[in-house]
Parts: C-alpha cells; structure tokens; sequence
C-alpha cells in the first residue's frame, strides 16, 4: 500500500520535504496522492516548485509561424489542421515566414516558434507538389530551410514543433534549432481506438511518439513535451502519461519542460460537445504533475486558456506561462487571445512571482551548451542571454554608444515599488550585509539574481551603506594611460589590446615605447594636472624585471610628484621571475623605485573553473591572491577589479567577492573595488561566439551594488567605469553605492581596444558636471584618496588639449626561453 494512503493524511510540509528528501512517488502514491484535497495538493507543489524555482515565473516572447496547416492526421479535437482546399497555399513561403520573424524581432521577440501539421506530403499531392517544384525533399527539409532563414536573418531563435522525427531529420533540425517540441499528449493508447480524439492517427499513437522523445534525448536537443488534459483519458492515465515523461527526463535529461494544457472544445471539430475539464480539475492535474516531476523539468500552463484562473496555476506549481506573442495569435487556439504582457506582469506579481523573460531554451541547458546545443548555435544563444541563462532585458552593450535602458533602474532611487514584494532570500542577505556579516556564497548569488523589486532594494540598500560610510562626495583623479607595450606571449581569450603575430587583424600595430616618449607623456601629464600615471602593457617576452624597475624610474625622475600606479600582478611575477627573485623580494625593488601603488587588474575572475577558459596560462586564482597580499605587506597599495559578463555565472562573481573580502580583512591594503563590465565587441571570445556580449545593464548595476553589500565595511570605495558604462551609465550606478568615478584617463587604450565608443579622455568639467546631474557633490582626489596640490587642480581646468601620441614600432625579437607560465611563483 502506498504510504500516502495511510490515515492520517500527510501535510504539504510533509510531502515536499520527503521529495526534497530523495522521496520518489510510484503510481500507488498518485493513485493515492490524487485522493487528497485541492489545498494540500496545490500547498505541497508550491513548496516543491519554489524550492527549486524561487520567485520567478517565466515566460517566452515569440512569434507563432504556421508553416503549414496540412497534416496526415486527424485529431478530432483540432482546428489548426485543414484541407488542401482551405488553405491559400500548401506552405507558407519564405518571404511570409520572415515577414512575420521581422515583425517579432522589431517588436523584442526572442523565439520563431513554428508550428505545423505532420507529414502532410504523406497524404495530400499539393504538400507533396510543392514541396517537388520548391526542391524540397520533405515538409522537415523545408522546415530546416525556414528555420535557417529566420536564425541567419533576423537573429530569432527557431524552436520547432515538427512532429516525430527520425535520427536523420533530427540531426538536421539541432543545427538550425536549440530547442523543440513534441507534445506526448496520452500515453494511453485506449484514446487511439475507434471513436477516440486520436482514431486515424497514426502519428499519436503513444509508442511513436515515447520513440520520438527518447531519440531527442540521446540527440542531446532540449525539448519540450506535455500532456492534454480532458480528452477522454482518466485521471489514472494522466498519471501514466507523467510518469512517461519523468522516465525520458531520468534516461536523457533533456525534457526542458512539460505543458499541462487544457482541452477547449472547438466549433467544427468532432469533440466541439465535449466536455472541458473544469478549472480544478486542471488545477489538481498540475499540482500532481509537480510532485511528479519534482524540480526536474519547468512546468507550464498557457496562460490563454484558463485567463480567470491565472493566480491557481501559479498556486498549483507552475513556474512558466510558455510563449506569449505580442505579434502573432495561438494559431492551435485562435479563440483564445493571449494576455497583454503587462496583465500578464500584474497578475504574477499579485501571486507574488516576478515574470521574467526566457529564451526557447531554458538556462540550464545554455549554461552546458557544449553538450545541448550545436557549436554553430551557442554564439546566436548566448548573444540574447544573460548570466542565469535568461533572456537579456535589452541590446545594450557595455561600452557602446546606445543609451542604456534606464527603465530597467527606474526604481533604484526611490527604492522598490512595494517592500511586501521583495522577496524573503534577498531581503535576509541585505540585512545581514548592512551589519556587515559575513554572507555566504549563495546569499550573494541571491542578489546577484535580484530584478524588478528585488533589484530596487539592493540597489538602495547599497546606496544607504554609502552614505554611511563615505557620505555625499564622489570622487576621481586625473590620471594618464601609459601602455607601454601591447606585445604579449599570454593568449588570454577575452583580450583585443595585446598583439602577437596572429592578432595584427585587432586594432593597431605591435609597438613598444622608448623610454623617451613615456618620459615625454609623463611630463605633458603632469602639466595638465595629473597626479597619477597609470602604466600596464602586455607581458612582452623581452622585458625582465628591470624594465619594469627602469619604468618607475623614469617618472620619478621626470616627475618626482607624479605618483606611479603600475603593473598587473602578472607583470609582477614576470618581473621577478626574470630576476631569480621572490615575488616579495622585487615588490620592495619596485616601490625603491617609485611605485606607489598597483591595479588590481589581471583578477578577470577569482575562480579557477573560469579561468580555465579565459586565460588557462596565466596566474590561478591562488597565485594572484598571494602576489596582492605579498603587495599589501611591503606597504603598496592595490585596487581590485573583476571583468565580468562573458562565460562566468553568479555564483563565480560570489566566490570573487568572497575572496576579496576575506583578503581585505587580513592586510587592509585595497583602496577600492573596480567592477569592470566585458566590452566584447572586438574581443576573441566573443568574435568566435563563444562568450555572451557582457553583462546586462542590470547586472552592471548589481554588481557595483551587491560588492557594496558583500565588502562592507572592509573596503570604503566601490568605482564606476565611465570608459565601460558611458556617462548615463556611471550616473546610475551613483543611486547604486557608487562613490567614485576612476579617473579622467588620458589616452585610454585598452578598452577602446576591446571595441569601446567612449572616448579616451573625459576632463575634470565634463565628469563634476555627471556627478552633479546625480545631486552629488564632487571632488578631485590622488590615487591613495588624498587631496591633490591646489596647482594641480587648477592646471586639470585649464589643460590644453592632448598632443598625439606616436607608438615605437616593434623592435624587439620575440623570442622567449622558457614560457613564462611554466614557471614557478615564488611569493615569499
């Protein structure tokens, strides 16, 4: 007997914690669990969908292209599929189909959802003559043309509802799809018998269509499934048709998501008397399908069908509503108009549930494309997806010209739109921030994830720990870029400044400057009112640690005044390694020589599983941790960065958080944090597809944010780049826990490199006038935060402009001894 059969009946608590604990209903446990009331069934799905989904319900802006109503069969509940003689054409044709993808992409869609008959050339000559005259060899073939089409020309991502499909057709179909569909319906086979929906179907028949779905599944293609409630089946069928797919989902891993989907009798059709099911029966049928299918797959409801009911779907256990077309109508439902977006939005969050856009493809399978998606995808994939896997909120893209979609920070200043909507995980890890506790890894991941009211309150969370701690003023330095080299013998994969001889196709030539010309910029920098140089090059295999020693030497004695804030921790342990010296050795070399401070750059991310990826050769994250603390202990200052948005997830930007945090609070040697966006436009990750095109503009924003939560009060000063976020960027990021600006960045490089549009320079004016739009108050500070000499103040006002910079040449070989990542790190 089954154990949820035994009096007294279990509590929702109950059930969702012996599922939570490894618990695995049979069929006597749905027999029996099917028994129970509406309230314990739907309490006990909600628990297990929100243990695994959070607070999001997710949904998927599409265009519907009918790429054919023929089909063989002839369910008796149908009214998408017609006969030749009601139909304009046997197939839509090409120029149709991408009319209607250009409509949706104008109009923010992310999916090209094509819908259509099966095998229809196998009953009707004018599918098969078309298909003939057109040079297609079957309607799939011409499927996988459309699709191509779609994909190459307007960017939509096709998700295909083809039908059962052969190995062959399959394979065709994941190079032009990331995902599809196959709706199993019934797994019942007593609904293909005479008098039944299914009768004279031979391609619904339950065993093709389980063949089907399990061949998707060792293809590796993410897919979509679902059952038909209230066709004829019983509620014991329904239970197998769920336990069907749970098997394919346990064999494969690939069912993305189930739909629970109501039937609507329609005019016309041979069930058009029969009775629908009623809104609890549909409601109860979802609940069971959660405990079925536990956390594995998304659960969907279209929300078209049961529009009054739309707050008990969300209470039954769904966490998606499907694909929503502000396009296109359900073409399989044409009496059932889909819900404005916004009503959509409102009656989510009055279930408390924040609607979030996906991708046809769910985030899981993005995230291990390598597995799930075809190598000639993931660029498309990734290009329209953000951190989770989700779909971007906008085209904005760090350092390019467009303004960024302030409507996505709208909130931030007046904070959430309603503090009963924040949610409890993000509302927990802000209190414990603000008293400056130690959060754990996934409390950080929970902000990381925050959007709509969730992001409004970290965001004035963090501003509030700013005024803490550092008050009105926002400050910045004038600083200069001096990049001596851009000569490299690291191959890092997100890099467009370095050159070796395979990256002359990048912008700019090899060069490597003359003492004499930085001495000549050192010089022009300090007329103009610098107080600081900031010197970083490529890691040329013909600089020892003198060079760098020569560097310092030559500001300081050119402009004893001018402080020097150089070298990678890279260029560090290259420096001493060249010189057979400890790391610790040759910091107090340097600082001898004049450096007074260093970038916290090279960090990219503190995580080794990303690292692996982005730059396989150069420091572990271990080793640059322990170069910067060596740094800190013989008195030099650092800053610390992370470059973010291109193949970490949040859980990485935790971890780097973390590190930091933990280090700080050992030496205290940082003097501020520089979250740096990933300008991908010229980068060789991104050129190759393999990277997403930097964060979001939310994401920007939460991470100068949620590293104002996570550092307090370790590290005082969290940095905006204007050079990454352009002004109207910086000057959110101010409602954000941001308190300085960097600096005015004479000749920046290394950005622009990488493909940024906003310029190499901004003057003092033009930055104070940013910081006062924000109702800030600014003010001019040195490198280590103290107050610049008045003159040089005066002189940044009254600067002329640049003189042009000449780049030495290339003269110096190539040639290397022994690879420099090969090489021991010897810190002490």
């Amino acid at each position: 007997m089954s154990k949820y059969a035994e009096l007294p009946r279990r509590s929702p608590e109950d059930i969702a914690q012996a599922l939570a604990a490894g618990d695995r209903l049979d069929r006597s446990d749905l027999i029996a669990l099917s028994s129970y009331d509406t309230a314990t069934l739907t309490g006990a799905a909600r628990l297990v969908r929100d243990r695994r989904f959070g607070n999001q319900i997710t949904y998927s802006r599409k265009v519907f292209i009918p790429l054919t109503q023929l089909c063989r069969d002839v369910c008796h509940y149908c009214t998408f599929a017609k006969t030749p003689k009601r139909v304009e054409a046997p197939y839509l044709d090409l120029n149709a189909v991408l009319e209607i993808a250009r409509q949706g992409a104008a109009a923010g869609c992310n999916e090209a959802l094509f819908t259509l008959g099966e095998k229809p050339e196998l009953r009707y000559e004018a599918a098969r003559s078309w298909l003939d005259e057109n040079g297609f060899r079957s309607t799939i073939d011409y499927v996988v043309h459309a699709a191509r089409a779609v994909l190459e020309q307007t960017g939509l991502l096709p998700h295909v509802n083809a039908g059962n499909l052969e190995d062959a057709e399959i394979e065709q179909v994941r190079r032009v799809a990331p995902s599809v569909g196959l709706m199993l319906e019934t797994a019942s086979d007593r609904l293909s018998g005479p008098g039944m929906p299914h009768y004279g179907s031979p391609d619904k028949i339950p065993a093709t269509r389980l063949a089907t779905l399990r061949r998707l599944g060792a293809n590796s293609i993410p897919t979509t499934t679902g059952i038909l409630v209230g066709i004829g089946e019983t509620p014991e069928e329904r239970i197998d048709s769920l336990l069907a797919i749970r098997e394919l989902q346990a064999a494969h891993g690939h069912i993305q998501e189930v739909i629970v989907q109501n039937f609507r009798a329609k005019a016309g059709t041979l069930m058009r008397r029969a009775p629908e099911p009623t809104g609890e029966e549909l409601i109860r049928t979802i609940a069971l399908a959660r405990l079925t299918l536990g956390g594995e797959c998304s659960l969907q409801a279209p929300p078209n069908l049961s529009p009054k009911i739309l707050r008990g779907l969300i209470d039954a256990g769904i966490n998606d509503w499907g694909g929503v077309s502000p396009v296109t109508s359900d073409h399989v439902n044409p009496e059932a108009p889909w819900p404005a977006l916004d009503a959509l939005d409102a009656a989510t969050r009055i279930a408390g549930k924040q609607l979030t856009q996906r991708l046809t493809v769910y985030p899981r399978y993005i995230q291990d494309h390598a597995r799930w998606i075809d190598a000639t995808l993931v660029g498309r994939v990734l290009e329209r997806s953000d951190v989770r896997g989700l779909a971007r909120e906008s085209m904005w893209r760090s350092g390019a010209r467009t303004s960024p979609p302030l409507a996505d920070v709208q909130w931030v200043a007046g904070g959430p739109r309603s503090s009963s909507h924040v949610s409890e995980p993000v509302r927990s890890a802000v209190a414990k921030g603000m008293e400056g506790a130690l959060l754990s890894e996934a409390e950080v991941v929970s902000l990381f994830e925050a959007r709509d009211d969730d992001f409004a309150f970290v965001c004035q969370a963090a501003d509030l720990l700013r005024r803490e701690l550092v008050g009105p003023t926002v400050t910045y330095a004038v600083v200069r870029n001096i990049n001596y080299t851009n000569v490299c013998t690291y191959g890092c994969k997100f890099c467009a400044f370095s050159k070796g001889r395979t990256h002359e196709d990048l912008r700019g030539k090899p060069y490597d400057l003359e003492l004499s010309e930085v001495r000549r910029r050192v010089r022009e920098a300090w007329d103009r009112g610098a107080t600081e140089v900031c010197m970083q090059g490529g890691i040329h295999p013909a600089y020892t640690g003198e060079t760098y020693l020569d560097l310092c030497r030559a500001v300081k004695e050119e402009c004893p005044g001018m402080h020097v804030h150089a070298f990678s921790a890279l260029e560090v342990t290259q420096g001493a390694r060249t010189l057979n010296l400890p790391v610790r050795s040759y910091l107090k070399k340097l600082r001898e020589a004049g450096l007074g401070s260093m970038p916290g750059t090279a960090a990219e991310v503190l995580d080794d599983e990303v690292r692996a990826i982005l730059c396989p050769d150069k420091l572990s994250t271990q080793e640059w941790l322990d170069v910067i603390e060596a740094a800190h202990e013989v008195g030099i200052k650092t800053t610390a960065t992370i470059m973010f948005g291109h193949v970490d997830r949040a859980e990485h930007w935790a971890r780097h958080l973390l590190r930091l945090r933990h280090l700080q609070i050992r030496t205290g040697g940082f003097t501020e944090f520089v979250p740096l966006p990933f300008v991908a436009q010229e980068a060789p990750l991104y050129r190759k597809g393999l990277s997403r095109p930097g964060p979001t503009f939310r994401e920007s924003v939460l991470m100068h944010a949620v590293s104002r939560i996570v550092l307090f009060p370790h590290i005082r000063n969290i940095q905006a780049s204007w050079v990454k976020l352009g002004p109207e960027g910086v000057i959110a990021c101010l409602d954000a826990g941001v308190n300085d600006l960097g600096g005015t960045l004479m000749n920046e490089s290394i950005t622009r490199a990488a493909g940024s549009q906003h310029g190499q320079e901004s003057a003092p004016d033009t930055i104070e006038a940013w910081i006062r739009r924000a109702g800030r108050q600014p003010r001019q500070r040195t490198t280590l935060y103290g107050a610049p000499p008045v003159e040089q103040v005066k002189a940044s006002f009254d600067a002329k402009p640049l003189t042009s910079i000449e780049n030495t040449p290339l003269r110096r070989s190539y040639r290397t001894s022994i690879p420099i990542h090969q090489q021991h790190v010897i810190t002490t």
